[in-house]
């Protein structure tokens, strides 16, 4: 099978029908074999309806349906579970992207090798709340990750390789950074590609700002986890080591003042406390380095190590 195309979905009855009949148009055209797997995300409209009757008409639109809200990234990682094309396209149910740029993205994962494309929308029609917040959080996806060659990790047109979906876990409101989960295991050749983005046809934005809040947050702990989840000792360590070693100067200083100058009080000078409580948190974040290498040991992916290709074996 040529293309899976993955489709989170939450209340998009209205939209649904046009963007189906709009995918088989592109296949057909393209001649590619094919599935569409929309993940129904709770809906409390007739997006499940539409789903089954276009179903039955169609063999190649499958249909997921949670019995709740769980958010698009447990909508995403159930498709992609489910996904058996070679190239894995995700889009939103919202017409906002086109499926006309399936066969450019096609080429660019099949002819030119890239392991992960992500759509540019150059031109937005969203609202300002929505613009000025997302372009801030690209900036900072950009200097966090070290993903410079991308504008807009959010953007819901994207292609993969299948290897690099079957390779992650995407959970909580990972969906945004997904270029950076790739790359932490080991897919890093990510480039874009300037797609169309058109005004939202029906329904409502289900952006808010408590996502935008959410979303910076999931960055640190993929930065955290992606460099440190193998050797917690390695940063927890290092910062025990160097808030010990503070608080050891501190009372070396402390201990000078009063043996050489016969400085008195030491104990009522809030150095002295620092100097303490330097000393305690420094031996505490070595025990927590200790603890999660201990967690880590005992993982059951402790030894999961992503193969790319084998030879002669």
């Amino acid at each position: 099978m040529n293309i899976s195309v993955v489709i989170p979905l939450l209340n998009e009855d209205e939209s649904l029908p046009e963007l189906f009949s709009w995918i088989e148009k592109v296949m057909a055209e393209n001649h590619f074999s094919y599935e569409v797997i929309a993940v129904d995300d709770g809906s409390r409209d007739n997006s499940w309806t539409v789903i089954q009757e276009h179903s039955q008409r169609n063999p190649n639109i499958k249909g997921i349906r949670f019995q709740r809200n769980y958010g698009k990234s447990a909508a995403l990682q159930v498709g992609f579970e489910a996904a058996q094309g070679d190239v894995v396209i995700t889009m939103d149910a919202d017409l906002q992207d086109s499926p006309d740029e399936i066969p450019e993205l096609y080429k660019m994962i099949t002819v030119d090798g890239f392991h992960l494309v992500s759509g540019w929308k150059k031109k937005r029609y969203d609202p300002i709340t929505k613009t000025v917040p997302t372009k801030l959080f690209n900036a900072a996806t950009r200097y966090v990750s070290g993903i410079h060659n991308l504008h807009d990790f959010n953007c819901g047109l994207k292609a993969y390789q299948k290897r690099v979906v079957k390779s992650i876990e995407v959970y909580g409101e990972m969906h945004r950074y997904i270029p950076v989960i790739a790359k932490w295991a080991g897919f890093d050749k990510i480039t874009e590609k300037p797609v169309q983005h058109q005004e939202r046809k029906y329904g409502k934005t289900k952006f808010g700002i408590e996502r935008f809040v959410n979303g910076f947050l999931d960055l640190m702990s993929i930065t955290f986890v992606g460099r440190y989840g193998k050797r917690p000792m390695h940063i927890f360590g290092t910062m025990g080591v160097l808030s010990f070693f503070f608080g050891f100067l501190i009372l070396i200083y402390l201990t000078i003042t009063k043996t050489v100058f016969g400085v008195v009080g030491m104990t009522d000078r809030p150095i002295f406390y620092l100097g303490i409580l330097s000393i305690i948190v420094g031996a505490q974040l070595f025990v927590a380095g200790f603890l999660g290498e201990l967690i880590v040991r005992n993982g059951a992916d402790r030894n999961q190590y992503f193969i790319s290709d084998k030879t002669n074996f």
